[in-house]
């Protein structure tokens, strides 16, 4: 642990289409996401595990010998390949780790570290007590630098885009439940030293069903420095039409970094989804991008090929990996809720804040789109 910030150290938090050495899971169990339906889960979950194995690593936080030879067998059964799968005894109190994994840090000459955030369940929802300290373990198993700022932050509430932008939501970072000490400028400081950016931009709300009081990654995900997807709700009637459009309202004032607009995306909802009369955070905006190609969650509803056909046009020069999460979504979340991306570690002359650019072998980004407006739908 060190006291210095990353950025005052040249650390940058890396794009997510940028090149992967691994990305990194808990297992699902039984309990409070899925206390019924843990078979129907699994079985979502190893395709999902065997998509993302065949480009990278795959580190997977399990309980114990018996289970990981269970889940080995399950992995086999399906066609992994087992020698891209590394098991670790890290228990865990649920299988969130976009949020209670570290945030995995590179530098320019090629150095590795993590931070390691306060995580207290979503403003103390649940139990957090084995979930707290992953990111110390995975620290520790790395043997790189952790960062430990002493606030709660999760990673699905905020998204970069590589280039100097963090976008988040304030319903998530100004809630009560999270840092009630702190105030909105001293927030954003740490979001600036932590995620090492240099401009903050604010959507209002999240989702209805969606127990995290507002992630971004179920409103808005940019698919290359550039280009801003947005969730739009169809449906007038539906309670989420109105706070995604008036995200998309503030999203169409936005200025990058470098001072450039966005190209907005716009991109359907799923059809309304329910478990006990209760609204499900279903959202195709929570895709996963690996090294491999871009993870969909798709609901077997009548928007699932729309929403594949406009990702398709934005990642053109990557596969479009549409994963049933009928079953995951019952959890609140879906497939980049439970992954966290750990970027490869290389040494590079040109790198950000410093006038240069990615040599192109370290970006997949999205296709270049030859629109003549930067809005489209």
């Amino acid at each position: 642990m060190i006291n210095s910030s990353p950025k005052s150290l040249g650390y940058r938090f890396p794009a997510e289409w940028e090149t992967h050495r691994a990305t990194w899971l808990s297992y699902p169990k039984t309990n409070e996401s899925w206390p019924c339906n843990i078979k129907e889960v699994e079985k979502a979950y190893n395709e999902f595990v065997k998509t993302i194995s065949r480009g990278e690593e795959v580190h997977i936080n399990i309980d114990n010998r018996e289970k990981e030879l269970q889940v080995s067998e399950a992995l086999y059964k399906v066609g992994v390949d087992l020698s891209k799968i590394i098991f670790h005894h890290i228990i865990t109190d649920d299988c969130w780790t976009r949020d209670h994994g570290p945030a995995f840090l590179v530098d320019k000459e090629g150095n590795s570290a993590v931070i390691d955030w306060e995580f207290n369940a979503w403003g103390n929802k649940y139990s957090s007590r084995n979930d707290s300290r992953v990111p110390e373990q995975i620290a520790a198993y790395r043997k790189v630098q952790r960062f430990v700022p002493g606030i709660v932050m999760e990673g699905g509430s905020i998204e970069v885009n590589g280039n100097g932008t963090l976008l988040t939501t304030s319903a998530c970072l100004f809630n009560g439940n999270r840092n009630p000490g702190l105030s909105a400028g001293q927030i954003e400081q740490y979001l600036r030293n932590y995620y090492c950016v240099n401009t903050i931009l604010w959507l209002e709300e999240g989702i209805a069903g969606d127990d995290t009081d507002g992630h971004i990654d179920d409103v808005a995900r940019f698919a290359d420095a550039g280009t801003l997807i947005m969730a739009v709700e169809e449906d007038k009637g539906n309670g989420n039409y109105k706070p995604l459009q008036r995200n998309l309202e503030l999203a169409l004032k936005f200025r990058l970094s470098d001072g450039s607009i966005p190209t907005i995306v716009e991109l359907p909802m799923p059809e309304y989804q329910e478990l006990n009369g209760l609204p499900l955070p279903a959202s195709y905006v929570n895709f996963y991008i690996c090294n491999t190609g871009v993870i969909v969650p798709v609901f077997n509803c009548k928007n699932d090929n729309k929403a594949l056909d406009i990702l398709g046009r934005v990642f053109s020069v990557r596969e479009i990996i549409p994963i049933d999460a009928t079953s995951v979504i019952h959890g609140l979340g879906s497939w980049h809720c439970l992954s966290q991306q750990e970027a490869i570690c290389l040494s590079f002359e040109q790198f950000p804040f410093s006038g240069g650019q990615f040599p192109v072998a370290v970006l997949f980004p999205a296709a270049e789109i030859a629109f003549s407006v930067s809005h489209f739908r």
